[in-house]
């Protein structure tokens, strides 16, 4: 099955996560099919704590890709803040 999901980056004390899609039986950080955002928990200031490609993850949806729990809170409050 596809997954959307976090795939971490950045060091140590100082998390970053990409928003990958890749086939759920892959590990967290291996290889990913499409990146299609970032997600920074430390962000301070005017630095961008989200950033996702909408509609690249539609299509993923569409195609039958399941979004991680954490990923699909993150969209929903992301859609809340642009509307």
């Amino acid at each position: 099955m596809v997954t959307i999901r976090l795939a971490r980056g950045g060091a140590k004390k100082r998390p970053f996560y990409h928003i990958v899609v890749t086939d759920s039986r892959k590990r967290r950080d291996s290889s990913y099919i499409e990146r299609i955002g970032y997600f920074n928990p430390s962000a301070k200031g005017q630095e961008v704590r989200l950033n996702i490609e909408i509609e690249r993850f539609e299509h993923w949806c569409g195609q039958g890709a399941q979004p991680s729990e954490r990923v699909a809170s993150l969209i929903k409050h992301h859609l809340k803040q642009a509307a």
